[in-house]
């Protein structure tokens, strides 16, 4: 870590804190994480899920690029790429900046960045499915942004914090506590333990939902809530639309209420272009076998229309 400058403090999670740093003998700013768990022996390290995928996807353009891996007196320390921020805080300084009003004004962030960034989410994460991964913590937090230097209006989005990654062909059960709540899918709420890529594909549909309103679009505060939530606007599941979800709830003991939801379009203001809204229905998906992959959202007419 001697060839490192330490600036300041970016922020604290629960396996590890981030650093802002200076690469002394290039003058190139990174950030270093810092994990909190001590790691005995390298090959220990070189297991980790994190360096691992990170290595395997190395060099596309939407996936944070690790720039090196130190231990050092047992501690270890993952050294990335800079940037600017996350997509919470875009979301945030957004609707700040603009006195958030969205019957009236249009999204806080602009209809075309809300496109550009989809498409970046989708793009890294159809290339980390198609090398055999997914992600299972998609969440703002863990999409990070900056100023792209070819062009100053736009912006580069990268997915980063591959902690809880999975391989797609590794054997069930899988750990059933995945993902922040509020981006969580049903099949994990009712503790599927055969789930797969398609958890990543509804948490993009909640993100974009996210970046139009600036709020979460799903809020629960346990498990239970955050089904009802949900519930509240897509209406209960039943047989005909998810019938793995009925075995899953008997399985648990749970018993789905009967609930006429809202609709998407109710909780979503009345600007929303037609075609991001239909790529949010197909994303929000009870049935996780009928949700697109995210190849197949790339191909959505949402991304074909200016």
């Amino acid at each position: 870590m001697e060839n490192y400058q330490i600036l300041n403090q970016l922020g604290d999670g629960t396996f590890g804190s981030v650093v802002k740093a200076l690469h002394k003998s290039s003058g190139q700013v990174v950030a270093i994480k810092k994990m909190k768990q001590k790691y005995y022996s390298w090959e220990e390290c070189m297991k980790l899920p994190e360096v691992v995928v990170v290595r395997r996807v190395h060099g596309h353009p939407n996936i944070i690029k690790m720039r090196e891996v130190i231990r050092e007196k047992n501690e270890l320390y993952f050294v990335f790429e800079f940037m600017d921020g996350d997509l919470l805080g875009a979301i945030r300084r957004a609707k700040q900046m603009q006195g958030y009003n969205s019957a009236a004004s249009g999204p806080a962030l602009a209809y075309p960045k809300i496109k550009s960034y989809t498409f970046q989410i989708l793009q890294s994460l159809a290339y980390l499915h198609r090398c055999g991964y997914f992600h299972r913590d998609m969440k703002p937090e863990n999409l990070l942004v900056r100023k792209d230097p070819s062009a100053s209006s736009q912006e580069i989005l990268k997915l980063a914090d591959f902690g809880l990654v999975k391989e797609i062909r590794a054997r069930p059960p899988h750990t059933d506590y995945v993902s922040t709540r509020w981006y969580r899918a049903p099949e994990l709420l009712l503790q599927d333990r055969c789930y797969n890529s398609p958890v990543d594909i509804w948490a993009v549909g909640c993100i974009i939902a996210e970046m139009i309103t600036t709020r979460p679009l799903f809020a629960g505060s346990n498990e239970v809530d955050q089904l009802h939530k949900i519930m509240a606007v897509l209406g209960s599941p039943n047989e005909h639309i998810w019938p793995n979800g009925m075995t899953l709830a008997k399985k648990i003991r749970y018993t789905f209420p009967t609930i006429t939801g809202i609709g998407l379009e109710r909780v979503m203001p009345s600007h929303v272009p037609p075609h991001a809204m239909d790529l949010m229905k197909q994303m929000l998906n009870y049935d996780p076998k009928n949700r697109p992959t995210a190849q197949q959202c790339l191909q959505h007419p949402y991304f074909n229309v200016g």
